[in-house]
């Protein structure tokens, strides 16, 4: 198959699996045709699929991975002052690192509204469907929603990297208690705990819990430097930790945090 008839092939399937979706048709437009794949895998429950169908989608993934480009971490430059500390600007779906951090709702399935911007949906639809299959059957197990504050380790599927780690902010709805703190603090102890134990020496956190979660930009950043350096400082882990961020606002605050000059 040519990459186009993978992305019909998949989308064919898709639309198969549900009899509601019987008058939809599949767009002439290439990049309608992939928001039309991405919807369909956005809003599918965790049912089982057929390993061809997974073949096919692999390697459709893995080609749309390599079109964009992947950055390799190692060669992103550490921040002046502390060489086991990154500041990178960028799409963390693209970073070749040992985990990348996504910051998950507590069902842990990923996002089931189509085509939305946030990172959970982002990283399921670029990881693959396994990715909700795998969760799925993990929360089975552990019979309960994911608390505020801990994480979960998943592989990374058709992303760059090894794993994914999944962790649970604070949503704030009001004004920011210490109770919102230390649940963030923990989400960032968590993961680095997680990612130490799986022997990860490399790990990039997105900015958790300030997109769809509201909370404030500066103060997360804040608690995100603080507790990413207590850690290193007290357990003396060989591991290099990338604060990754997407908005031009937390970079510069990041920067100012980080003392690194603009």
């Amino acid at each position: 198959m040519t990459h186009e008839e993978q992305r019909i092939y998949l989308i064919q399937e898709l639309l198969a699996e549900e009899s509601g979706y019987k008058n939809i048709s599949i767009p002439a437009d290439e990049q309608e045709q992939k928001h039309l794949l991405r919807s369909l895998m956005n809003v599918r429950m965790p049912n089982p699929i057929n390993q061809h169908f997974l073949d096919i989608q692999d390697e459709y993934l893995q080609t749309e991975r390599d079109i964009q480009g992947v950055i390799e971490s190692s060669n992103l430059p550490s921040i002046p002052t502390d060489p086991r500390l990154v500041l990178w600007q960028g799409d963390i779906t693209t970073l070749r690192t040992d985990a990348i951090v996504n910051a998950a709702n507590s069902a842990l399935l990923g996002c089931f509204h189509p085509l939305h911007a946030c990172i959970d949906n982002i990283i399921h639809s670029k990881s693959g469907i396994q990715l909700r299959l795998f969760c799925d059957e993990m929360m089975k197990a552990q019979g309960h929603e994911e608390p505020t504050g801990k994480a979960k380790i998943t592989p990374a599927f058709n992303l760059p990297g090894k794993y994914i780690l999944h962790t649970v902010g604070p949503i704030i709805y009001g004004p920011v208690r210490k109770k919102d703190c230390d649940e963030l603090a923990s989400c960032y102890r968590s993961c680095l705990k997680l990612a130490v134990e799986n022997s990860c020496k490399s790990i990039a956190f997105c900015c958790i819990s300030t997109g769809e979660f509201h909370f404030p930009n500066e103060r997360a950043a804040e608690i995100a430097v603080q507790t990413v350096t207590s850690f290193l400082n007290t357990y003396e882990q060989d591991i290099r930790i990338i604060f990754n961020v997407f908005k031009d606002l937390d970079f510069r605050i990041y920067q100012n945090l980080l003392g690194i000059s603009g």
